[in-house]
């Protein structure tokens, strides 16, 4: 079974472009598209990273489930 999470990214335009944030990812970039693009990616790599620390901190024996939501 594949599950897709949406996420809600808080967009708006500045005088520098445009500044978007999910919880804990922030980016800036020239254009709205590459603002979405960057967010998707940072979310991803975020995710990942958090999910590796949690991993090592369970050490052995822990069990991994998915979950929705």
């Amino acid at each position: 079974m594949s599950m897709h999470q949406s996420y809600t990214a808080i967009v708006r335009q500045s005088d520098h472009g445009w500044i978007g944030e999910v919880p804990g990812v922030n980016c800036q970039e020239p254009t709205r598209e590459e603002l979405l693009e960057t967010l998707r990616i940072t979310l991803a790599e975020a995710l990942d990273f958090n999910r590796a620390d949690a991993r090592s901190a369970a050490g052995t024996g822990h069990e991994e489930l998915r979950i929705g939501v």
